[in-house]
């Protein structure tokens, strides 16, 4: 195990560094069916060359789109309707927003004079197209190289991204790639034009906590050597306190408050910045304490056990001679979940803990091991349970799924999405199915009249809720949430736990919490396991392993947990684990 500190390069830029961008006065508006979305409003800030300014917000704050519209990306509907956006030093300055569409200019900022790093690699990268061509395009287009030389800075240009063995990764698809490795790439794509400004809107969300520390780390170190200005659009508050110079608070379009990090940490005037923080150090704390010291006086009968459970895939066949290449996804797991109990499943993506959850609910035929469900009557063998056996066990092992968006049908309504478990396991008919629909929602907080209505008509954060809803209709006692609020921000992220924990001490739930996010791990969870290539290597109280890890594994995935704020940078004394 060796110390990787994260680069922090120079000190703030501040106010002597020359203004690369400014950002004066910016509205822009979408023009919907029937009506006109105001979506940014009198929005105005700079950036400095050397230094970082975080945007942020929640989902619909408008900073996204502010981003968007410094490269003039913005959807048909979509138009600047005032304000400037000036690039270049003075007496040099381009107003972008001025530019008419065609404009060569524009051609020239997109990814020449200002790169641009997305939020999700797969939606940008094509499928189709190897990684280095899709960068020597980038490189012929606005450096003028012939292939030879583009090819030539493109395996450089990966070197750099820290993408091993460049020289022959440079030939691969994006299918190819880890998640990780994919978003290097998108680092490397946006950095092929030397640009002045890199625009890095949401880099980190869906990467786990080691894999974010080190795109993090790299961003930053490429940023300091090359002396560019980044823009990082974030609704992580533990990343900014990490990489900040300056900070800008959007809401409803509109920047509510700006400053220095240490200014909005530590002075944070505006209530909505309060609250944002507020919820971000909310997540900092454990709340089963009183819950563990109760349950630890009853008696221990856990109400489900795993037994040396592994699924193995291309596993070894006798007929086609046998494969070497066999992947252990699951390997020889052991853990007890206990009545009342939330069991929380942690690791970096590739760890096995998602096909973990899907061998308990048998989704996934296990190669090896048991499942036993301690129910009502005498335990169940999970592993050995019919097709008919399976329907009873899944009407008490409930699963609440990780996105909101793709987990609930759009032609359904609400009613018939909650509904649905009910009519196909004959509890109910009719108005009676109407009417525990009704319950649920008042039992997770949306109004009962909304039930006619259809998903697109719900915020991320009311979906999960139906979702919850959904998976509480047929009165489980288990509840298996597989990255329930990795999609959400960080306000709402806290306000479906709380509900999960009402929910749990008026039901007497037992859950079993898979994420990669150790901070909603810590606040949720009674115990935690730490799940690395399919084994667990370490299994404690919560408090225990966020606080005193033993595995060196655990303690390089909590040492990589952003801490929300800028004068104790957790990331900066991380450690990297060697096996």
């Amino acid at each position: 195990m060796t110390v990787h500190p994260l680069s922090t390069g120079t000190q703030p830029a501040g106010d002597e560094a020359p203004i690369v961008l400014s950002v004066e006065h910016l509205s822009l508006d979408f023009r919907l069916r029937t009506e006109i979305l105001h979506a940014v409003r009198d929005v105005s800030f700079v950036l400095r060359r050397g230094e970082t300014l975080c945007l942020v917000g929640e989902s619909g704050s408008g900073k996204s789109v502010t981003a968007r519209a410094l490269l003039r990306i913005l959807d048909r509907n979509g138009a600047i309707t005032g304000g400037r956006i000036l690039l270049g030093s003075q007496g040099e300055e381009i107003d972008i927003a001025a530019l008419s569409d065609r404009d060569p200019k524009l051609l020239q900022i997109r990814g020449g004079r200002i790169g641009l790093i997305f939020q999700e690699p797969m939606s940008s990268l094509s499928p189709v197209h190897t990684i280095g061509s899709q960068i020597i395009e980038a490189l012929r287009l606005h450096r003028r190289m012939d292939k030879k030389q583009a090819r030539a800075e493109t395996i450089e240009l990966l070197r750099q991204v820290e993408i091993p063995n460049p020289d022959k990764m440079v030939d691969r698809y994006t299918f190819e790639f880890s998640g990780g490795m994919r978003q290097r790439a998108m680092i490397a794509m946006a950095l092929a034009a030397d640009p002045d400004i890199l625009i890095a809107d949401e880099p980190t969300t869906a990467l786990d906590v080691t894999t974010q520390a080190e795109i993090l780390d790299l961003i930053k170190r490429l940023q300091v050597s090359r002396g560019m200005a980044m823009l990082l659009i974030t609704h992580d508050m533990g990343v900014v306190a990490e990489v900040a110079d300056a900070v800008a608070v959007m809401r409803y379009g509109r920047i509510v408050e700006a400053g220095s990090a240490e200014d909005i940490f530590h002075d944070a005037r505006h209530p909505y910045t309060v609250r944002l923080l507020n919820s971000t150090v909310k997540l900092e704390q454990n709340q089963r304490t009183a819950a563990r010291a109760e349950t630890s006086t009853q008696a221990r009968q856990p109400v489900l056990s795993v037994r040396n459970l592994s699924k193995v895939y291309g596993a070894s066949s006798a007929w086609f001679g046998g494969n070497s290449h066999a992947l252990k996804a699951v390997d020889d797991v052991s853990l007890d979940l206990y009545p009342g109990e939330n069991l929380g499943i942690v690791g970096e993506s590739g760890s096995g803990k998602t096909t973990l959850g899907r061998l308990i609910l048998r989704t996934v035929e296990p190669s090896a091991g048991t499942v036993t469900y301690h129910g009502a009557g005498a335990p169940m063998d999970v592993t050995g349970l019919s097709k008919q056996g399976l329907r009873a066990f899944h009407r008490d092992v409930r699963l609440v799924f990780q996105d909101p968006f793709a987990s609930l049908n759009p032609r359904m309504t609400v009613k018939e999405i909650i509904g649905d478990p009910l009519y196909v396991s004959g509890k109910m008919r009719g108005a009676a199915i109407e009417a525990r629909v009704a319950e649920l929602l008042t039992l997770v907080g949306l109004d009962p009249m909304a039930m006619e209505r259809y998903p697109h008509a719900f915020s991320g954060g009311q979906r999960q809720r139906i979702g919850i809803a959904r998976a509480l209709a047929l009165d489980p006692k288990i509840i298996i949430a597989d990255e329930a609020t990795a999609a959400l921000d960080v306000s709402i992220r806290a306000q479906i736990l709380d509900l999960l924990l009402d929910i749990q001490q008026k039901l007497g739930l037992s859950f079993i919490f898979i994420s990669h996010d150790i901070s909603v791990v810590r606040y949720f969870c009674d115990r935690v396991a730490v799940m690395r290539l399919g084994k667990l290597v370490e299994v404690g109280t919560a408090e225990q392993i966020c606080t005193q890890p033993q595995h060196p594994y655990t303690q390089s995935l909590i040492s990589a947990v952003p801490n929300p704020d800028p004068r104790n940078k957790r990331m900066l004394h991380r450690t990297r684990y060697v096996a």
